[in-house]
């Protein structure tokens, strides 16, 4: 007498239903404009820099001043793709309000999930900026190093 076992494998289907309120996408509003607002601080910083910079180096042609500037520009392209993605960001979320207004809950969804990965790039690259600006000061700050060792 042999018993055969019969296993069946019952496929669960699992449905996820989110729900989207058009609140959701409006907090972003006040954190995307002060990052902006930042970005755009930082901007004219380094814009002021690169310009006294270009001054100095006309009246004495030093290969410092001339790498100094070369990271500048490295990190203006850098702010300016933050500030992009941070538009896109915010140019999403106001997209996105304006299909749940329209009852678009789906669309909306993937549409606020894109302006969150937009702005993650951009806090990304922000923090890339950030490293940057940190080994060039560490660079600019290497001599006094070097001078406080030796005594």
């Amino acid at each position: 007498m042999q018993q055969v076992f019969r296993i069946e494998v019952v496929a669960l289907q699992i449905k996820i239903t989110m729900t989207l309120h058009i609140e959701t996408p409006a907090l972003l509003f006040s954190a995307t404009s002060l990052i902006l607002l930042a970005y755009t601080n930082r901007f004219l910083t380094v814009a002021t820099i690169v310009r006294g910079l270009k001054k100095t180096y006309k009246e004495k042609e030093n290969k410092m001043i001339l790498l100094e500037i070369k990271n500048l520009n490295l990190r203006l392209t850098l702010i300016r793709y933050m500030q992009m993605a941070g538009v896109m960001s915010l140019f999403l979320s106001v997209f996105t309000m304006l299909l749940l207004f329209l009852d678009q809950q789906l669309a909306s969804i993937y549409l606020f999930g894109f302006s969150l990965l937009s702005l993650l790039i951009s806090l990304g690259l922000s923090f890339w900026e950030i490293n940057i600006s940190v080994d060039a000061l560490r660079l600019h700050l290497s001599d006094l190093v070097e001078k406080e060792s030796k005594v």
